[in-house]
């Protein structure tokens, strides 16, 4: 059964194309997933072994083919950086969930995770209709937290011991969410900062004038 008709799809934007995640994404997935920075704060380590990866893949792809979730594959520029999801539907109350979120280190700070959530906000909100759409990130990930404060989301708390850990420990999850309400000036906030991102880029190319940062705040690269 599929929980959310519709929630999986492409969605395409300027630098970055989220496709619903299949066989042939692997083999880039895995390249992406090599550099170990990258699981710091996930609750597994896609990376570390094939057969991890394998695991991870696998997981993925049931909960697609089961309707539970909406795994997608990251392009930017036409190759595969990271992946994403919508997880955790309640469409009886209109709530979803973006998270499992991660990239390569060569696209964190390009803008990248901005047009990500663009892309899935944009679709959560305006086209399957959610009033609510949440992430949760460990507690001590700062730089996720930041970005997802700095998205606009709101930070509703942090729920103690909420995951165990690979090595047998205890996360606190940290819980931050977007109303529909709120989404109109969430929209604004993120395209002005994917101008930024162009405007950087257009600074550093030759006779550009040299860098121009504008995009403010940090951007995360892993969240679930």
């Amino acid at each position: 059964m599929i929980r959310w008709p519709g929630a999986s799809a492409r969605l395409a934007g300027r630098r970055v194309v989220l496709e619903p995640l299949r066989d042939a994404h692997a083999g880039e997935l895995w390249a992406a997933a090599q550099d170990p920075r990258i699981w710091q704060w996930l609750p597994w380590n896609a990376g570390a072994s094939p057969a991890a990866f394998g695991a991870w893949f696998g997981q993925a792809a049931d909960a697609a083919r089961l309707g539970e979730e909406a795994p997608f594959a990251v392009l930017a520029d036409g190759r595969v950086v990271g992946s994403t999801r919508y997880l955790s539907f309640a469409r009886e109350h209109l709530r979803l969930e973006i998270g499992a979120t991660w990239y390569a280190p060569e696209v964190w700070g390009t803008g990248v995770n901005a047009e990500t959530k663009l892309l899935l906000l944009r679709h959560a909100f305006e086209t399957l209709g959610a009033r609510r759409v949440e992430f949760k990130t460990d507690a001590r990930n700062e730089r996720s937290r930041g970005a997802l404060l700095a998205l606009g989301a709101g930070f509703e708390g942090v729920f103690r011991k909420h995951m165990v850990l690979p090595d047998g420990g205890a996360r606190d999850s940290a819980y931050f969410a977007i109303v529909d309400d709120e989404w109109p000036a969430v929209r604004v906030r993120l395209e002005e900062r994917l101008h930024g991102y162009s405007a950087d880029a257009a600074g550093r190319m030759p006779g550009g004038g040299g860098s121009r940062s504008k995009s403010g705040g940090p951007e995360g690269h892993a969240s679930y």
